[in-house]
């Protein structure tokens, strides 16, 4: 029997629940029969070690007919029988289903950052500061200046020194950043008596804050309270607003901290590795072995240090005690031999002569302490660091050594017992509190090092008034650096060596799927480029996270397991980890009751409110017509999904049409289209500042310019109000402009100079559209940034309808484009008239095998008969979440439909029967992003790069279509010699030059003498025009650069 102790995961796998039972903590279990168990030690790192070995081992001495009464259960006062059916086994998967809803209200879907984050702001920002309270002047230990205590403050920002509270839709709107002050109450030093000065709430930095944490405004509001907010009820919070721009930390996988690990490095040597992380240091150790000795490698020496050297140096001075400490095998003496007679021939038999021969070793000699010597120094703090030494005692650092030699010793004569870097138990997940706590100790420290500088630079001079410290304390230094840090992903912390990209990503919005996938997803930690399948492929660890404590005495397993109980029930251990006895067969699992008083339920979501909520996001897709999926599952009811759809129920017959859907895409009914169906709405943002500039100078907007009876002068102005702005709800075409801003010509005059009309140019903010192309300007917002100056957001709007080439896809991957859009009168339908929204190619399912979309398909009709939405959960079948297809097929034959979901329909065209049954029913498709309007690009003659004078490249500055090396193969392969004349050249970047037929090399025209003239030869008597393409000319040049003459034989054309 295995006792074990596992803890929950990350995410709320709702499968796990499964095999526990929901019920408070039971009586004690009678004494099972003796039973042989396995003795496998594993070490946990917790706080309350030493506080759950002291209750275990209390708890161990008592017999079993001794056994202390268990703590007071707060169920005691119930009735027997309620009490018992409360304890009772949940043995139904239908009651096990009913748990999920109320184990989300308490975890939430996001709570892993929720969590994190609030850590940070109420214990880790403490800490942080507690660590580095004091700074003081280094010539002058009496200029100090102490932090006492340190909180977060409320969301608020600073106009005209004055704190106004901010919210986070006020921040998407105006750009600012959602963050609240770092207060602290800090003491310093005043003048030559060095008196004491307090200042209370004290700001040191502006910390951005996580959206539903404790310390933002929206944290415990009801759905009213959010309305009023501005913000989505179903919204879970867990992300950032930088600069207007909602940014989510995404969850890091790192290999786990303070945990050795066995390995091999690039040269196929066998190393122990241990990465040591604490408040004070992090450092890495390993240990390696090289030609049958072992070395310890650490980047504080110059080379590898011999391990049994080392071990002297930590007072082992004993050869035979190294020896025993490592293990009693033989084997291990045979593989350490060889290091204890390197150490012998190094004539290092002494703690002394161990640390001489290591204070050689030393990279920086001058930087340690005199009195103990740079390498001791070493060995305490920053060899396996997270091991402390006290009072001078090397030995726990000693057998944390040893116990890595051993598994190293393991690993070489065994290779099965090698660790993997995949399995979860050797790696950990970093959270935004977490990141954030680094940068925020990195930012501080750097904050406190200038502020020690100005200290020593203004102590030394002599001043009139006494000098204030506090003003040495630079708020900008953590308020810039956790933006700068969180807008661009880059998190670069020289201090502790990390450098890292692409941290933090901007949230998308495009469904509520996509938002909850980036606030769940891990990033591994490895090259992307590698082709690796390890890091890649599914782990079986990633399921269960179970750390496994055996006992070898009778019954002390199920004594263990009540004395660790108690201590979860007092609080000593967290009420998420579940204690449980894992039995050969029959075993059962508990979990803690996670509704216990004291905790706060996330409220139900209203479903009348779905209204959209006023955003400027910079590109939003809105369907017009969101419909609910006729078949759902229970985990979409449980995160809303089915409240916020973002598809449409769509009648889809499965049959081949017309030719014009092959390879996925599919047959749309035009009659469908006029109704609504794949409707959406593009709204894209649009953001003109209104710069200030030295002097007093700034741009200003205008009304549009008129002539005398009162028409535009310019018919691009056709959008703009008299304020200068585009009018909401006016048609704005390609190259309208809708901000009719002025720049002034000469910022640099004096500033009490008055600007005329003459002194601006015209900057107008013109919009860029496709042409034919009718949009809508939706609405116009002005606001003001964190410099004071004037934004103006505007809004266009553009209706756009399905059109052949746009992209669908339905939840089960399958996607694909219109193929052809046809007149319903020419669609197929059934004998009850009925004429189907799609058409798809059957050859979709053989391949793909999506059986699930079939049954989607007779789901969806069974619903759309009977009134009411059927389920389709995975494996849900037995606990009733799920509607078998035997139940679904006897609900079509009930009401009038064939039970294979197969319908006989007629030509829309010819009007007979088709000759076979056609599949056909409700499936829900969803309509992606890319979409023809925003991909159509073709162009005639444009813009050129001024270097090659070749086309430019990409669709937004209207470049041109590149025909590469592949698109000119086949070109030669057909023989088409006088097409890639005409794309190569003639299309792209001809240019006349001047060659030299006796020399070969390119020469110029004179335009003054009008006669061509080669440098070479010194004469122009032999020069021949000839049309190439420009880059080639450019190539010729470059290579002359490089004295390397390519020259040209001429023949007479």
């Amino acid at each position: 029997m295995f006792c074990c102790i596992s803890t929950v995961p990350l995410f709320p796998l709702f499968f796990w629940l499964l095999s526990f039972r929901y019920a408070p903590p039971p009586p004690p279990p009678p004494p099972p029969p003796p039973s042989h168990s396995h003795s496998h030690f594993h070490p946990i790192q917790s706080a309350a070690v030493t506080t759950v070995a002291a209750a275990v081992d209390d708890d161990m001495e008592r017999t079993e007919e001794e056994e202390a009464p268990a703590a007071k259960d707060p169920n005691a006062s119930l009735p027997s029988p309620t009490y018992r059916s409360l304890a009772a086994p949940v043995t139904k998967p239908v009651d096990k289903f009913a748990l999920l809803p109320a184990f989300l209200k308490v975890r939430g879907l996001v709570k892993e950052h929720i969590d994190s984050f609030n850590y940070f702001i109420t214990k880790g920002i403490r800490n942080i500061v507690k660590a580095n309270n004091r700074i003081e002047a280094r010539n002058n230990p009496s200029i100090f200046l102490r932090y006492n205590s340190v909180r977060v403050g409320v969301p608020s920002v600073q106009v005209q020194y004055i704190a106004e509270k901010i919210t986070p839709h006020f921040c998407r709107l105006t750009d600012r950043t959602y963050s609240a002050p770092v207060l602290a109450d800090i003491e310093y030093t005043v003048g030559k008596q060095y008196e004491l000065k307090r200042k209370p709430n004290f700001i040191i930095g502006y910390l951005p804050i996580m959206l539903r944490s404790h310390a933002c405004v929206l944290n415990g509001k009801d759905e009213a309270e959010l309305a009023r907010y501005g913000e989505c009820p179903l919204d879970p919070g867990g992300y950032f607003i930088v600069k207007g721009t909602e940014k989510v930390i995404l969850i890091q996988e790192q290999l786990s901290k303070n945990r050795i690990i066995i390995d091999t490095d690039s040269k196929g040597r066998v190393i122990a590795s241990v990465t040591s992380s604490t408040h004070e240091i992090k450092s890495k150790t390993v240990i390696f072995m090289e030609k049958e000795k072992i070395y310890l490698q650490l980047n504080q020496f110059t080379k590898p240090i011999p391990i049994i050297v080392v071990m002297k140096a930590m007072g082992m001075e004993s050869d035979q005690e190294v020896a025993q400490m490592v293990g009693r095998d033989p084997r291990y003496g045979d593989l350490l031999y060889p290091s204890i007679q390197e150490c012998a021939f190094e004539r290092i038999y002494t703690q002394k002569q161990a640390l001489q021969y290591m204070d050689d070793k030393v990279m920086y000699p001058g930087a340690g302490n005199q009195k103990e010597g740079r390498s001791k120094s070493i060995l305490r703090d920053v060899f396996v660091a997270h091991v402390p030494v006290e009072s001078g005692n090397f030995r726990p650092k000693c057998i944390y050594t040893a116990v890595m030699l051993r598994r190293m010793m393991d690993a070489i004569l065994n290779a099965d017992t090698f660790d993997d870097k995949d399995y979860v138990g050797n790696k950990r997940l970093e959270l935004s509190g977490q990141l954030i706590s680094l940068l925020f100790e990195d930012l501080f420290k750097t904050m406190n090092s200038n502020a020690v500088e100005l200290m020593n630079k203004t102590s030394e001079k002599i001043h009139s008034s006494p000098l204030d410290l506090s003003l040495h304390i630079k708020e900008n230094i953590i308020t810039h650096g956790l933006e700068r840090a969180i807008s661009t992903g880059n998190w670069d912390i020289k201090r502790f060596r990390m450098h890292r990209k692409g941290v933090s990503q901007v949230l998308s919005r495009l469904s509520y799927m996509a938002s909850l996938g980036y606030m769940t997803r891990i990033t591994p930690q490895f090259e992307k480029t590698r082709k690796t399948s390890g890091p890649r492929a599914l782990q079986p660890s990633q399921v269960w996270k179970i750390y496994h404590f055996c006992l070898e005495k009778k019954s002390m397993h199920r004594r263990f397991a009540n004395a660790m109980r108690k201590l979860r029930r007092s609080g000593i251990i967290g009420e998420f980890v579940s204690i449980f006895v894992n039995e050969k067969q029959d075993g059962i699992r508990s979990f803690d009751d996670f509704l216990r008083d004291g905790l706060i339920e996330y409220l139900d979501v209203n479903e009348e409110n779905n209204a959209l909520l006023f955003r400027a996001d910079s590109l939003l897709y809105l369907l017009v017509y969101a419909q609910r999926p006729l078949l759902t599952t229970k985990t979409i009811e449980l995160v809303g999904y089915d409240k916020l759809g973002a598809g449409q129920n769509a009648t889809v017959a499965v049959m081949s049409y017309s030719g014009y859907d092959i390879e996925d895409a599919i047959v749309m009914n035009k009659s469908s289209l006029d109704r609504g169906f794949g409707r959406c709405i593009a709204m894209k943002k649009y953001t003109v500042t209104k710069e200030k500039y030295e002097g007093g100078y700034s741009d200003r907007i205008v009304k549009p310019q008129r002539d005398k009876d009162g028409a535009l002068l310019k018919q691009n102005m056709r959008a703009l109000d008299e304020d200068g702005f585009a009018a909401p709800g006016l048609i704005i075409r390609n190259h309208d402009i809708y901000v009719n801003k002025q720049t002034p010509r000469n910022t640099k005059r004096d500033s009490g100079a008055h600007l005329t009309d003459r002194d601006y140019k015209d900057s107008p903010a013109v919009y860029k559209g496709v042409d034919g192309e009718t949009t809508v300007v939706d609405r116009v917002m002005l606001c003001s940034d964190t410099d004071e100056k004037l934004i103006i957001k505007c809004i266009i709007r553009h209706t756009r309808r399905p059109e052949v080439g746009d992209k669908f896809s339905s939840r089960h991957g399958q996607k694909g484009v219109c193929g052809t859009i046809v007149q319903q009168e020419d669609f197929p339908f059934s004998e009850r008239g009925i004429c189907p929204d799609l058409i798809m190619n059957p050859h979709g399912f053989p391949s793909r095998m999506t059986i699930g979309k079939m049954i989607e398909l007779l789901g969806g009709k069974a619903g759309v008969s009977c009134g009411q939405f059927h389920y389709g959960s995975a494996f849900g079948e037995p606990s009733g979440n799920a509607d078998k297809v035997e139940d679904i097929s006897r609900t079509l034959v009930k009401h009038g439909f064939s039970y294979n979901g197969k319908d006989l329909l007629y030509s829309g065209i010819l009007g007979h029967p088709c000759q076979a049954y056609v599949f056909m029913g409700p499936i829900y498709y969803q309509k992606l992003k890319h979409m023809v309007l925003d991909k159509m690009h073709a162009r005639a003659s444009g813009p050129r790069v001024l270097l090659t004078r070749q086309p430019t490249e990409g669709r937004s500055r209207d470049g041109g279509l590149r025909l590469g090396e592949m698109e000119r193969d086949c070109l030669i392969a057909y023989g088409a010699s006088m097409l890639i004349f005409e794309r190569l050249l003639i299309s792209s970047d001809p240019y006349q030059v001047q060659v030299c037929r006796k020399c070969g090399l390119l020469g110029y025209y004179n335009h003054k003498l009008k006669a061509s003239y080669c440098s070479m030869c010194k004469n122009g008597e032999n020069m021949a025009k000839m049309r190439m393409p420009y880059a080639c000319k450019l190539l010729f040049q470059e290579l002359q650069a490089m004295n390397v003459v390519p020259r040209l034989k001429l023949t007479e054309g």
